[in-house]
């Protein structure tokens, strides 16, 4: 039976024989543009801004964690970000590092700082170790993960994107609704459908952007086109209207942005759909998405992982989360190619799946220059 380690696992107890004392914390401050405009119902975004922070123990081993804050996805906003890190980085000199992992469960309000912390922290904590992060937190972690190619939103040039992204590899095509009125979109899904070959499927995602009524027609509407799930399609999810929706949908609602607010008043055992969406820069981290997948798992809800279009860090610590589910959905973790540059290499992409290899930690190393004070 795998190993799989939750927050509940991850104690100081646990921790003891790995345990590092921090000698420094630096951070980048950066911003990275974008090739094209990342478009959604929820806004339009050319840029991600955000820190790379890096955790230096005292006998030398170097810890990379990514805080790029989205609102627009469930985040805090960047000030608040900027306060947080203050205040935990400025205490972390001299501080072991279960210490500091510990002091995170006081950042429920700031998911994208405490994922930075973290990340750098279990990069640190598995490198000890000498595993990947994925086969420390599972050992019998994946060496790949499919992927899905991110289309973004319909328009005259998505049949093109779809086709070079088959031509990858990808048989999961994910594209952003909402942005259009519902007949539109669908007419234009039809003539996207209609230039896809056999075997390929569209992961849809509405971004909370319908009614019920026009969630319904949506669902309807799309018939028997291959669909592969549909995600966010309310823009304010009750249990009912979801249970609703789940129900006439052939395929997997998902929760996505909702997700956060839902479990602070509901279990994950308890979920009106049949599959979740873990960003773990918006649920806090890797350790918080990892226990609600395992919770969810056990509920018979299916889990996947996407990014926010973070940079290499922040996808590196992602697909080691992946890796660790150790399931055969697509992960939305393919969004490497949207930017103009980056903070490193993020990981291999090959033939549509996400290749890991056996490198300690989360697999993540800055471009050479990068200044970290």
């Amino acid at each position: 039976m795998a190993v799989e380690r939750g927050t509940e696992a991850v104690t100081s107890a646990s921790l003891m024989g790995s345990s590092a004392v921090i000698s420094r914390a630096r951070v980048h401050s950066y911003r990275l543009p974008l090739k094209r405009p990342w478009r959604s119902a929820r806004g339009n975004w050319t840029e991600r801004r955000g820190w790379l922070i890096q955790l230096v123990t005292r006998d030398g081993l170097a810890g990379y964690g990514d805080c790029a804050p989205l609102p627009e996805a469930g985040t805090e906003l960047f000030s608040v970000a900027e306060t947080a890190l203050g205040e935990l980085l400025g205490g972390a000199q001299g501080c072991p590092s279960e210490v500091l992992l510990k002091s995170l469960d006081g950042c429920i309000d700031a998911p994208a700082t405490r994922c930075g912390v973290e990340c750098a922290l279990l990069d640190i904590l598995s490198k000890r170790e000498t595993q990947p992060l994925a086969r420390w937190l599972n050992a019998t972690a994946a060496n790949e993960v499919s992927l899905n190619a991110a289309l973004g939103v319909l328009d005259s040039d998505i049949a093109h994107r779809a086709h070079a992204a088959i031509e990858k590899g990808h048989q999961v095509l994910k594209v952003k609704l909402g942005i259009k009125p519902a007949a539109r979109e669908i007419a234009e899904l039809k003539e996207l459908v209609e230039t896809l070959p056999d075997g390929i499927r569209l992961r849809l995602d509405a971004n909370g952007s319908w009614d019920e009524a026009t969630a319904s027609s949506m669902i309807a509407a799309l018939g028997n086109m291959p669909i592969e799930s549909l995600e966010e399609p309310v823009t304010k999810p009750t249990w009912s209207n979801l249970v609703r929706l789940q129900a006439l949908a052939p395929w997997p609602i998902a929760m996505d942005e909702s997700l956060p607010r839902w479990q602070q008043g509901e279990s994950p055992g308890q979920l009106p759909v049949s599959r979740l969406v873990l960003k773990p820069m918006v649920l806090g981290g890797v350790l918080p998405a990892m226990a609600t997948a395992i919770q969810a798992r056990a509920a018979g809800v299916s889990s996947i992982v996407t990014s926010t279009v973070d940079s290499a860090a922040g996808v590196h610590a992602a697909a080691q989360l992946a890796a660790a589910l150790a399931g055969d959905l697509a992960h939305g973790l393919a969004t490497s190619d949207w930017f103009k540059e980056d903070l490193g290499s993020p990981p291999t992409v090959e033939g549509g799946k996400l290749r890991l290899d056996n490198t300690p930690g989360i697999g993540f190393t800055p471009r050479p220059g990068l200044c970290l004070q």
